[in-house]
């Protein structure tokens, strides 16, 4: 059987689709392997939403650059994938296959056409061919029910697929495409399933999960029935958009008993007119009324957030209102990201002046900053 390496980078979403992929080709007869040294089948996973999660996958790629003895098959999948597409062949040519978000099923049929061109005695054809797939739309259903999962214990669902909200600086829209729901039906069918594979802890995703629409089911209607689902331990979800975050979702939380009481919320800049720049469709005032809320409605809920330092336009007086929003939310913890400009964006029309050292500064600043709030957080009096 050959041997198959997936390695992932980015988020959960795209943990999920490695083993969407690896329950796939297993299903197909191949084997995994987690030593990438003995695989036949190298596939790459990767994240376009920082220009450093591209950058580790482009000086991976760069190891390839001579075909070894064994002429190994090499492929990119996800978000890079979509982005790139065939130009992923020029600037990597060991690659042998490209296959966007949305056409992840079609990996085991173009493995088989790959290998069905090299004869036995003869390696060249295998690589005469490059193959790149990023025309799909909605996945099939049937993908999500392969019943592999790589946690024994824990699985991640996908709820929802892309995203319709454009924030300027986001390459999501673009490389997984708009809003897509899954329907209510298939989620807790996938989630009875792993249910009987001894799995009781869940996490819904979605790049906008509190979004969900799929008929007379909304978000907080799908918590109450997953909340249901007999045998199921825990389940939490991420991530949350604060403009489609409210009352009821507080209120919902609080009184789930299975739901894990823990709310990812970017609010991305504490500044009302770098928020505006991003499109992110609420205020600093819209986003302070919801931490205090949640912090009245879900007692010891914990919350965390991201935060983009250094976007166009961003000056040191819209720095200081992010650094005391964090200050004055004492978030349990929170990522904070240097801005770099992302393919397709709007924000990428923008002129990127903020110097990098300065960049830096303000990461520094913001990390150091929460890292005491963390530790506080950690330790309470």
């Amino acid at each position: 059987m050959p041997s198959v390496y997936i390695r992932t980078f980015g988020c959960q979403m795209n943990v999920r689709d490695s083993e969407v992929i690896a329950g796939l080709l297993t299903n197909q007869g191949l084997r995994l392997t987690e030593d990438e040294a003995l695989a036949d089948i190298l596939i790459y996973n990767t994240c376009s939403v920082r220009k450093h999660a591209e950058d580790k996958v482009w000086s991976e790629l760069g190891r390839h650059k001579k075909k070894d003895s064994r002429r190994r098959v090499i492929g990119v999948a996800g978000c890079m994938a979509q982005c790139y597409k065939d130009e992923i062949f020029q600037r990597a040519p060991c690659v042998d296959f490209v296959v966007g978000p949305s056409d992840i099923h079609k990996i085991p049929e173009i493995i088989e056409k790959l290998s069905a061109c090299q004869p036995p005695a003869a390696a060249e054809g295998l690589f005469e061919r490059k193959i790149w797939q990023t025309n799909g739309g909605i996945r099939p259903e049937e993908i999500y029910h392969t019943g592999f999962y790589e946690d024994k214990n824990h699985a991640y669902m996908v709820v929802s697929e892309g995203c319709s909200n454009y924030c300027s600086y986001c390459v999501v829209p673009y490389v997984r495409g708009g809003l897509k729901n899954r329907k209510c039906a298939d989620i807790i069918s996938e989630i009875k399933a792993a249910l009987n594979k001894g799995i009781t802890n869940v996490t819904l995703l979605g790049q906008n999960v509190n979004a969900y629409q799929n008929k007379d089911t909304d978000f907080i209607k799908l918590l109450s029935l997953v909340n249901k689902i007999e045998g199921l331990k825990q389940f939490s979800f991420i991530t949350s958009h604060p403009k489609d975050t409210g009352v009821d979702l507080f209120q919902a939380m609080a009184g789930l008993e299975k739901l894990k009481k823990y709310l990812h919320l970017p609010v991305q800049s504490g500044s009302d007119r770098i928020l505006e720049l991003m499109n992110r469709g609420y205020t600093r005032a819209d986003y302070q009324g919801l931490i205090r809320a949640y912090r009245n409605i879900v007692s010891k809920g914990v919350l965390t957030t991201d935060v983009i330092v250094g976007f166009p336009g961003e000056t040191e007086k819209d720095f200081r209102q992010s650094y005391d929003l964090i200050k004055e939310a004492q978030f349990d913890s929170a990522y904070i990201f240097k801005y770099s400009p992302r393919p397709h964006t709007r924000a990428e029309a923008l002129a990127d002046d903020v110097p990098t050292q300065e960049k830096q500064r303000r990461h520094c600043l913001i990390l150091g900053l929460q890292k005491e709030i963390s530790k506080k957080c950690k330790n309470p009096r």
